[in-house]
């Protein structure tokens, strides 16, 4: 039986919101090349897809983090997904913005959280994990308990498993860079000779070239 990491990481390779492109890599808006591309926001233009994202997140939060009181979503990647989950358990949602706003309230959250509440942060991608755990901090700012967060892809990169540890916030993802590695082998989007590159560009993907 296949997990669900395994499931995820084909419906998004069959969508093609991952690109692996090992010969032709891209260039993220942090300068790093790679030779992988992620991008999660192409689900919310399938029904059945956008419902088995919300679905399984859904599932995870209930599970994992059966306290909670409110979902925040971290803009602008997961504000529509992090509605969708809030919408199913009948919960308070806000989302987090990457800086506060230049005019009116100047508000960084937008929505409302009481005092004390216990929170889970709804991402769509973890990369270094820098933006999402200022999402995070703005959230215990605001007197609130961050109880955990869900994403739906991780690209597992130390440095961010080191800063969500040092940050003391649980991570849950639905799918992760090895079972999308493996599932693209599986069907023949990449050959075996690229999965070496694949990896070493993982080892260190700030001075990666290819």
């Amino acid at each position: 039986m296949k997990t669900l990491e395994q499931i995820f990481a084909a419906k998004l390779l069959k969508v093609k919101a991952i690109k692996l492109q090992p010969t032709n890599p891209f260039t993220w808006a942090s300068g790093w090349k790679s030779p992988f591309y992620c991008d999660n926001r192409k689900t919310l233009s399938y029904p059945e897809l956008r419902t088995f994202v919300k679905t399984e997140i859904t599932r995870l939060i209930m599970e994992q983090f059966p306290d909670v009181e409110a979902i925040a979503g971290v803009a602008t990647g997961a504000i529509a997904q992090g509605a969708l989950v809030a919408d199913a358990m009948g919960l308070p949602f806000v989302y987090v913005r990457s800086k506060p706003k230049d005019h009116g309230l100047e508000n960084l959250i937008e929505g409302e959280l009481k005092p004390g509440m216990k929170v889970v942060v709804v991402e769509d991608l973890i990369s270094t994990g820098g933006s999402s755990l200022k999402a995070v901090e703005a959230i215990r700012s605001n007197a609130c308990e961050v109880i955990g967060m869900v994403a739906s892809y991780t690209y597992g990169f130390d440095v961010a498993t080191d800063a969500f540890k040092a940050a003391d916030v649980k991570l849950v993802t639905l799918t992760n860079y090895e079972a999308v590695v493996q599932e693209a082998l599986n069907i023949g989007y990449i050959a075996e000779s690229d999965v070496d590159l694949l990896h070493e560009w993982r080892k260190d993907p700030a001075h990666w070239n290819v």
